[in-house]
């Protein structure tokens, strides 16, 4: 072998340099190896998805206004919104999976003391900005004054009031929470209905022949008081919250059983990279999807100008709002916690901010959200499989602010004089009725008669929103969705001191000697059984030394992270 390479140097040495100016290629370079692109066409292939997304919205709404004077048939419109009703029931598909292994995956790969620490960060954070939006929608209401009593329609008003308040929403939030049965929780909700008290007298008809012309003379009499009972029932629709609980009890305690769990983590962590790939697939439908939403949402409205200058100063109102928070207050936060450009990270959300608008769906556009989340932004995945999930169905920023909107713009449309105690009101009922909405289309309706029955404003009104309410609900998804990605990232930065904590705990580990968690070895049983010592109670012994040695050395790198942090700061 070295006779070969001394004749190889001496042959190469005969030959000379090359009489040409031009080197021959290194045989170590491949000829195939892709090449490295730049200026604008490495731009394109970074924001190729979000081009794909813009491209759809804008054919979306060219084709919907075009097509508006043909006066389309309304199965003709039926057809043109068949792909989009298809795009919506696929990333629907996608989200109870998604929820499931983001959250078991994330909580499972924390110990539970940091879990308390995040969800007690999150929640707190989710709470905050839900009350400041309603605060912000009640100051912009008060002052632009949209609420014109002359809109106000009398053939619209009805003589029906539905019962409902604050208490049964709150008590059903809780129901929710701790559903009886998991299966149960995945296909259906529970909620409260008043139904009308069974009456005797109509039992004693059925098996009283002889008096029914009394009886129901007297039920005639009795029928102007109707009494209501509540009754809690079940409607068809995902119960995300029970199972975003369960998730994150499970998770946790998945922890903290060590190896003999690792096998579950695994595979619920791949899980989550077939459902992200899955999604992956699913995007580049969306020019099709998305622009067959918007189109057909547009040709289905039936006199949109008119409905559009009737309730401008409301739309107005509300867009006002949403602008300020994301412009001014999110980045303003952003920037004072985490101490970078909120608008190069607001600029990688784009993509999940179109799907939100197109979708009106905070849900449906969770999985682009994780894809921007995770390998364009780079926020922590513990962290965005921890929040993303919670705050799809809590943290509803844009739904505060449109509910401490319009119930004061129909407050003002009757004529109504508010005043502090009844703004208060407002603001209280706006926020817990936000975080107690559901993460689908047109859910914030429903959470509106609960304050307008706070303030005894007339609910028949809400019928009047109906009309626009398909294009304000895009616009205050795009805050609900927002408010969680820019949760992740600020919980990320609070939270970043614990999380390097874990990974040098777990690097610690990992650099141990097999079969002896503390570092020190078993003597002459190392590698067997002690008399009278199961493998069950050995297994049992070594996951809580594990958890010991952790919590040690977890203890010891905070103090170094402490002083790496203020050495960085002194040289700044």
């Amino acid at each position: 072998m070295e006779k070969s390479e001394k004749f190889s140097d001496y042959l190469f040495a005969k030959m000379g340099p090359p009489t040409s100016t031009e080197l021959p290629p290194k045989t170590t370079e491949r000829s195939d190896a892709p090449v490295e692109l730049t200026g604008y066409r490495r731009w394109l292939s970074d924001n190729l998805m979000l081009l794909v997304t813009l491209s759809g919205v804008l054919l979306g709404v060219v084709l919907g206004l075009s097509l508006r004077p043909l006066n389309l048939h309304g199965d003709s419109i039926m057809l043109i919104s068949y792909p989009g009703e298809l795009f919506m029931r696929v990333l629907k598909l996608m989200i109870l999976p998604l929820v499931i292994s983001s959250l078991i995956a994330g909580s499972a790969s924390l110990n539970a003391k940091m879990n308390g620490k995040i969800a007690l960060r999150t929640l707190v954070y989710f709470a905050s900005t839900s009350f400041f939006n309603a605060a912000l929608g009640i100051a912009l209401v008060l002052l632009i004054h949209p609420g014109n009593p002359d809109l106000h329609n009398a053939d619209d008003r009805s003589t029906d009031r539905r019962a409902v308040n604050l208490l049964d929403s709150l008590l059903d939030l809780g129901r929710n929470v701790f559903p009886d049965n998991l299966f149960q929780a995945s296909i259906q909700q529970a909620h409260t209905v008043y139904l009308p008290k069974p009456s005797i007298l109509h039992a004693f008809n059925e098996t009283m022949n002889d008096t029914l012309v009394e009886a129901q003379r007297l039920s005639e009499d009795l029928s102007e008081e109707v009494v209501l009972v509540r009754d809690i029932q079940y409607r068809s629709g995902t119960n995300t919250l029970g199972i975003v609980f369960f998730c994150l009890v499970f998770g946790t305690f998945l922890g903290t059983i060590g190896q003999k769990g690792q096998v579950v983590v695994d595979f619920f962590a791949a899980i989550f990279e077939v459902i992200m790939k899955m999604v992956t697939c699913v995007m580049w439908l969306t020019p099709v999807g998305i622009s067959s939403v918007i189109a057909g949402k547009i040709l289905s409205v039936g006199d949109l100008g008119l409905v559009m200058s009737q309730l401008m100063w409301f739309i107005v109102t509300v867009a006002i709002g949403v602008i300020i928070y994301q412009f001014v207050v999110m980045q303003a936060i952003y920037f004072v916690v985490v101490r970078r450009n909120p608008f190069k990270f607001y600029a990688g959300l784009i993509q999940a901010m179109l799907t939100a608008f197109a979708t009106a769906s905070t849900a449906a556009a969770l999985p682009i959200t994780f894809r921007c989340m995770n390998e364009k932004l780079k926020v922590d995945p513990r962290i965005t499989r921890f929040v993303l999930p919670i705050g799809c169905n809590i943290n509803m920023d844009g739904t505060a602010l449109y509910i401490a909107v319009a119930s004061i713009f129909i407050a003002q449309m009757s004529g109504m004089v508010l005043g502090f105690g009844e703004l208060l009101t407002v603001l209280l009922t706006s926020t817990a009725a936000s975080m107690s909405s559901a993460s689908v289309p047109s859910a914030a309706l429903v959470l509106l008669l609960v304050v307008l029955t706070a303030i005894d404003a007339p609910v028949q009104d809400v019928t009047l929103l109906f009309a626009v309410d398909w294009f304000v609900d895009r616009i205050r998804t795009t805050n609900n969705m927002l408010g969680d990605c820019y949760t992740a990232a600020i919980v990320e930065e609070l939270s970043r001191k614990e999380l390097m904590a874990l990974d040098a705990a777990s690097v610690n580990y990992q650099d141990m000697p097999a079969g002896t968690p503390n570092g020190h070895g078993h003597g002459h049983h190392e590698g067997g059984l002690l008399e009278g010592q199961t493998e069950l109670e050995t297994s049992s012994k070594c996951v809580m030394t594990m958890t010991d040695s952790v919590v040690v050395d977890m203890s010891a790198v905070m103090n170094n992270v402490n002083l790496q942090q203020e050495h960085c700061n002194r040289r700044v």
